[in-house]
């Protein structure tokens, strides 16, 4: 399976994006997590040691400029398109409890735009590493998702938008799924942080019933992953837990009758 978490920050779609990698990894599956996100927290609240000291792929600038052949200033400067970057998995992949990670990091559009040689190293990286298929991936981004070509896109399962119950985070979600359905990409939503009745009619309202993948309940104590805790550490009996697993499971499903859809044709 291979999946991604979306939407503006404080949403917990890291938290949710890591309680799937947990799950998936019980299961004895091979997953690699992708952190794709500005803000890299996805190593910390899966329990890796020293995860803020994982330096972002992005942020190797000798690196991709030696990949993409820039001799001097990448400002107006050819590059490469087609870096080598097969081996880029091997040397940067941590591992810890049977996940693998990678933090990727991205682009600040607004300072750099969406054409620069990190832009391109980095959907190449992504293209390289989706196209893999003895894995599952699971890519916590940010709400811009430009780093998915269509390529790449073609080759997720589907992105989930994350979305609290406010016209906020509202709006970013939609934001997401345009983005999304422009690379021709199955999207859903997911609530989360759901207290009430109201918080899921507001949801359902606003973004359709049909466009809804599900809810997860707002829990108390997760201010604890903030803190230093990881996930891999929460209790199996965790409400929110529980409906991600419901929602892994319904993805699976759905994996499972599109490969059978192939077979067939």
């Amino acid at each position: 399976m291979k999946i991604a978490f979306a939407g503006k920050g404080g949403t917990g779609k890291t938290t949710l994006a890591g309680m799937m990698i947990r799950l998936l990894s019980e299961e004895k599956r091979q997953v690699l997590a992708v952190d794709a996100d500005p803000n890299a927290n996805l190593g910390r609240a899966l329990g890796f040691p020293g995860a803020g000291e994982i330096k972002p792929i992005v942020e190797m600038k000798d690196l991709i400029y030696d990949r993409m052949e820039i001799k001097a200033d990448p400002k107006g400067s050819f590059y490469k398109l087609n870096p080598k970057i097969d081996d880029i998995p091997e040397k940067f992949v941590k591992k810890r409890k049977g996940v693998s990670l990678i933090v990727m990091g991205t682009v600040d559009a607004g300072g750099s735009g969406c054409v620069c040689p990190e832009s391109t190293f980095l959907r190449e990286l992504l293209k390289h590493l989706v196209l893999k298929k003895d894995e599952d991936i699971v890519m916590d981004m940010e709400a811009g998702i430009e780093h998915l070509g269509r390529s790449t896109a073609a080759s997720m399962n589907c992105l989930l938008a994350i979305v609290e119950p406010t016209l906020t985070s509202i709006e970013t979600a939609f934001r997401v799924k345009r983005l999304a359905e422009d690379l021709k990409m199955k999207t859903f939503f997911l609530g989360n942080k759901i207290r009430d009745k109201e918080d899921e009619n507001l949801l359902h309202e606003k973004l359709g019933s049909d466009s809804m993948l599900g809810m997860v309940s707002y829990y108390e104590d997760m201010h604890n992953i903030d803190k230093g805790g990881s996930i891999m550490d929460l209790a199996g009996d965790v409400r929110p837990l529980l409906q991600i697993k419901e929602i892994k499971e319904k993805l699976l499903r759905a994996e499972t009758k599109d490969e059978q859809k192939k077979v067939t044709r």
